[in-house]
């Protein structure tokens, strides 16, 4: 990641539900379910082609997961009941171990220290953690375009939170910008992880959650949701 030239600012962008990728040892594991793999439970869609908007415009490298989160759950901890997917209960021990070593820890391993060496430098590392939702789930509607997650015991990303919020609908009065839904933000996942590793001073988590009608629909409207979410992060960390 390249040094940030705006203030005291040093950014990473992941995307965990980057792809639906199955590697071809584990597609006898989805015989006759392949169906879901084109769902928003194997992958978020549009996150991937979100996340990289963003670090172009910021000037550094997203960090993307290369297999579906069906396969082992990189934004959950280590030994959480949806680490691995019900297609994957058959596993072995070893395994498991496997898919921990090849795909978990090698990508959180390299986030982790990427935010290690920043901090280790001086700089404040402000965390964008790239997701999308289904927009109905279990029968329940989701009552938002946007979703901005943080910690609410950490101030500084409360108020950078709100602050992008406000820029959001400034810029457009027409979307629903909520925070901390349609998941709390210190909930398990990477964020709440990183922070128990990094303090409030030097590392802030941020999980952007947009709600897939948006990628779905396509088009320019997508297009335009992707320059509004960019340019009103930037003001919002100016």
């Amino acid at each position: 990641m390249k040094r940030n030239a705006r203030g005291a600012w040093s950014y990473v962008v992941t995307c965990e539900h980057a792809t639906n990728h199955v590697p071809a040892r584990y597609r006898r594991l989805f015989a006759g379910a392949e169906d879901v793999l084109s769902t928003h439970r194997a992958y978020d869609p549009g996150a991937k082609l979100l996340a990289n908007r963003f670090a172009k415009q910021l000037g550094v490298s997203a960090h993307c997961g290369v297999v579906s989160r069906l396969i082992i759950e990189l934004n959950r901890s280590i030994g959480h009941p949806r680490l691995y997917s019900e297609f994957m209960q058959s596993l072995d021990t070893t395994a498991r171990r496997e898919l921990l070593d090849r795909n978990y820890m090698p990508y959180r391993s390299a986030v982790e220290a990427e935010i290690g060496r920043l901090t280790m430098i001086g700089r404040r590392v402000c965390h964008v953690s790239v997701h999308s939702f289904t927009p109905v789930l279990d029968g329940d509607v989701r009552r938002a375009d946007i979703g901005l997650l943080y910690d609410p015991a950490r101030t500084a990303e409360r108020t950078l939170c709100r602050r992008w919020q406000s820029e959001l609908q400034d810029d457009d009065g027409g979307i629903v910008v909520r925070c901390n839904y349609p998941y709390r933000g210190n909930a398990d996942g990477f964020t709440t992880y990183l922070r128990k590793q990094f303090a409030g001073g030097q590392y802030l988590g941020i999980e952007l959650e947009v709600n897939q009608h948006w990628p779905l629909q396509a088009g320019s409207a997508w297009r335009r949701m992707q320059t509004q979410l960019v340019a009103t992060f930037v003001r919002a960390t100016a």
